[in-house]
């Protein structure tokens, strides 16, 4: 502090200014080291800097800019500090260029683009009620531009997709392949496997008949048929014992959360299996997997294989001979299947596949709790991840939780992977009819998730000006068909910023 004034001469004047130039000093240097707080030890941005300026600006006053008033938003409980580890392949390829310093929109002056973008999505967002909350932020600049109540947790619905998807490329990467094998006990003598089979699952999703593949995987996915012409090149002509389906992967559960894990056909599309055929279908008195044997052998028998399929599903002995094998497609292209048409099947076997090789078991509780681990250990975020697809409502995730990992992924190599399984709005999947015929079409990707009453859309956007922005809209409350209109008319106002 500085000390008061006295009239004693030279000695004391030039105490007084040697006060003061030290005062400035420790000013200066606080002020600098304040400014380089907002950036990480690497120079980027840091982390958690946007999760503490929402958290600031909703304390004032509900809006994530702090520029309107509405009601007060509680800071988010499941979020915690900055990320602890970089994404997979290291640094960003090509990251945009950020100021050196991130103001926070409350102490700088707004744009006439903000205001104009603030008003729009106002406007929407009063329509969509005070059970909704948004967030948009500007990756270009490092700004946040405009929000509502984005801390409070919400049922994220499919937008938990996007947690799925990230830790699915952290943990098993772009490249990973899930097997479907053909097992044997027995001996193979003069063209007779002496013996059983099991068609072993591996968990892949596209395992089926080549026809339902190219309806509904884009025409990927492993065939029986190559299982069985590799049986053929072994010499195998005829089996004297029976082909059993082996699901022993995974639990039997065979739905999700929403069912209490029983089947859920009208959610999922089919049945859960660690062995599914075309996507899981089932007939009367058949599992997944006796139906994927029954299946299996009708085709051994169209290309001149003697088979019989058992009612009962079983599982291999640890002794059982490798006789085939074939590969998914790489997991790149499976989440895309996945985020594309939002297929839930997709979402529940990859949790269970985490769940098995990173977790306690082959369960959707046992995945999801991974991926809970892998968002907390690298991102620095806690939202209520209790399975794979969004379909419970238990789960929780805020606007500002996925903003920031949209914002933590942003071209870096596996962002860029995670990127590109998603659809483009105006264009295909689940966002083809949002954003149509608007300036979103074309111009941004998105994640949709949406429960009865529950509308969300999470994703990026590269607006007209040139912006990249990462944005996320929870609408809860309105109808789904009033909350797609609503987020087709705040995307829009969003590419057009």
């Amino acid at each position: 502090m500085r000390r008061p004034a006295h009239s004693r001469g030279a000695g004391d004047g030039l105490r007084r200014w040697l006060a003061a130039t030290a005062a400035l000093i420790i000013v200066a240097v606080a002020v600098v080291l304040t400014l380089a707080g907002t950036l990480n030890d690497r120079g980027t941005r840091d982390p958690g800097s946007i999760q503490a300026r929402a958290t600031a600006d909703t304390h004032r006053d509900g809006r994530g800019t702090g520029k309107r008033t509405g009601h007060g938003a509680a800071a988010d409980p499941a979020s915690t500090g900055s990320a602890t580890a970089s994404a997979a392949g290291g640094e960003p390829a090509t990251a945009p260029t950020a100021p050196s310093v991130v103001m926070p929109a409350a102490l700088r002056p707004s744009t006439p683009a903000e205001d104009t973008l603030e008003t729009a999505l106002g406007k929407w967002l009063q329509v969509a009620g005070p059970n909704s909350g948004a967030l948009v932020f500007d990756l270009s600049d490092a700004t946040e531009l405009d929000g509502a109540h984005p801390g409070y947790g919400r049922p994220p619905a499919s937008v938990e997709k996007l947690w799925t998807t990230a830790a699915v490329l952290r943990r098993l990467g772009p490249d990973a392949r899930l097997d479907t094998t053909v097992l044997g006990t027995g001996h193979l003598s003069h063209g007779v496997w002496h013996g059983n089979l099991y068609l072993h699952g591996g968990g892949d999703p596209t395992f089926g008949d080549s026809g339902f593949n190219q309806v509904w995987n884009q025409g990927y996915g492993p065939t029986p048929n190559q299982l069985i012409a590799q049986l053929r090149r072994r010499g195998i002509r005829k089996v004297t014992g029976r082909v059993f389906g082996d699901e022993s992967l995974f639990d039997h559960r065979r739905g999700g959360l929403i069912t209490n894990y029983k089947a859920d056909v009208d959610d999922l599309g089919g049945q859960l299996s660690a062995l599914t055929y075309d996507h899981g279908t089932v007939m009367p008195h058949y599992n997944p997997a006796t139906f994927a044997a029954h299946e299996f052998v009708l085709t051994m028998r169209a290309m001149g294989v003697q088979a019989v399929a058992d009612r009962h599903d079983g599982t291999a002995p640890q002794d059982a001979q490798l006789l085939a094998t074939v590969a998914s497609p790489p997991m790149s292209v499976m989440l895309r299947l996945m985020n594309v048409p939002s297929d839930d099947l997709f979402a529940e076997l990859f949790a269970k596949q985490l769940g098995l090789r990173y977790g306690h078991g082959g369960t959707i509780t046992s995945g999801a709790a991974v991926i809970t681990q892998t968002i907390a250990s690298t991102y620095g975020l806690r939202p209520t991840i209790l399975d794979g697809s969004g379909l419970g409502r238990q789960d929780r995730s805020s606007p500002k939780q996925v903003v920031q990992l949209l914002t933590e992924l942003w071209h870096t190599r596996l962002g860029d992977q995670f990127a590109a399984t998603l659809p483009t709005a105006g264009v295909n999947g689940t966002v083809q009819s949002i954003g149509a015929k608007t300036a979103a079409a074309g111009r941004c990707i998105a994640k949709t998730g949406s429960l009865d009453d529950v509308t969300n859309l999470a994703g990026y956007c590269s607006a007209r000006g040139h912006q990249q922005l990462a944005f996320a809209f929870f609408i809860d409350g309105p109808e789904n068909s009033t909350g797609f209109w609503l987020e087709s008319k705040m995307l829009a106002a969003i590419a057009r910023y």
